[in-house]
């Protein structure tokens, strides 16, 4: 994730390579960048020093041990930039004991072509100005949306993961392609181009999407044999309860 949002501001010009500051633990990570004239930091703590707005693209569980040291750090006047799945306002700023500006952001991994969505809030000591920096960083590689802090956790299941859904759903349309004969990548270019058309229709058909059901849906024709199918096997409730275990899975991530 890190590599798309540093992507999206060097092929954009948002900001001079030099004005980009990283630290990984493995540096060969960071080479492509670096060869860019992204400055490479020898710590994290260096790049916070050196720093006004910080993105930490880690793990939710290694956020406790790089809060703790970065804690060492006056960090009151910076922003803090938090992707990690249930990681809260309140749980940064009490790792860090300190009253900092944060912003958390849900994207996802479609940022790395640019066909990225992001979902973000702020918290209330972050000026608009501040928060408007953060949003053109994610703007760049992708739609965003801004919500409530509280339904950030629900928020990952409708972009955040999703992807993998629409993968899942996406791979079973192939297997029972290929599984009827049909050349496998002959399925993947017809289904991505659908999913691709399904998409634009939604955002500018000008109908909500129960409408574009029954549009593609003739009374006793085949598609609604298929939608039939679904609604017999409960497809709408195995949905709900995937994207609830998502949610309180990051509920968990952030105690």
């Amino acid at each position: 994730m890190a590599t798309a949002i540093i992507g999206g501001m060097l092929n954009s010009n948002f900001t001079s390579a030099d004005c980009i500051n990283i630290f990984d633990l493995n540096k060969d990570k960071c080479n492509d960048f670096i060869s860019q004239g992204v400055t490479f930091c020898s710590s994290a703590d260096e790049v916070a020093v050196d720093s006004d707005v910080i993105v930490l693209a880690v793990k939710p569980q290694t956020y406790p041990d790089i809060l703790g040291d970065l804690s060492k750090i006056d960090c009151e006047n910076k922003v803090f930039v938090s992707i990690a799945a249930g990681i809260s306002i309140a749980f940064i700023r009490k790792q860090l004991s300190q009253n900092v500006k944060v912003v958390r952001v849900m994207p996802n991994t479609p940022l790395l072509l640019s066909k990225g969505a992001s979902a973000m809030c702020k918290s209330d000591n972050t000026e608009d100005d501040e928060f408007n920096v953060v949003k053109n960083m994610f703007s760049l590689s992708g739609v965003v949306e801004i919500i409530d802090e509280s339904h950030m956790d629900e928020i990952i299941s409708v972009n955040g993961s999703s992807p993998a859904y629409i993968y899942l759903f996406t791979k079973s349309i192939i297997d029972y392609a290929v599984e009827s004969g049909i050349d496998e990548k002959k399925a993947l270019n017809l289904i991505c181009a659908t999913l691709e058309g399904s998409a634009a229709m939604m955002r500018e058909s000008g109908d909500d999407i129960d409408t574009l059901i029954k549009k593609v849906s003739s009374p006793g024709g085949t598609t609604i044999a298929a939608l039939n199918s679904f609604e017999e096997n409960n497809f709408t409730d195995i949905m709900k309860k995937a994207m609830n275990a998502c949610a309180n899975r990051a509920k968990e991530l952030g105690k």
